[in-house]
């Protein structure tokens, strides 16, 4: 019985440890990071980490290519907060070797802040 316990307990656990995003939210962060518009990319080599980071790389059509990462929340840490802890938006990185990163719109606000 106490085993039993253990086990169920251990993979109560293991479970809450999962990231819980979906990979089309993924795909809509990387886009957001790289530029890039959805269906002019693939994300592969995915690894969840620790702490619910996932680590993935952007291949875009262009032969662009960029190594990112972001933070999902755990199914333990939306339980516990009652599904109020949110995703963190991707951070990627243009690798070089790989066809010029997608230039970004320039819009009112990208004007403001003097990036155009």
């Amino acid at each position: 019985m106490k085993t039993a316990l253990s086990c169920l307990a251990f993979a109560a656990i293991s479970v809450g440890c999962a990231a819980v995003i979906t990979p089309g939210g993924i795909e809509q962060r990387a886009s957001q990071a790289t530029g890039l518009p959805l269906g002019s990319f693939t994300v592969a080599d995915r690894v969840e980490g620790d702490a619910g980071r996932i680590d993935f790389t952007v291949n875009g059509k262009s032969g662009a290519t960029y190594r990112c990462y972001m933070y999902s929340a755990t199914a333990f840490q939306r339980a516990m907060s009652f599904g109020q802890t949110p995703h963190s938006d991707a951070i990627c990185t243009a690798m070089k070797g790989g066809a010029a990163p997608a230039k970004p719109v320039c819009d009112a606000l990208s004007k403001a802040a003097g990036k155009c």
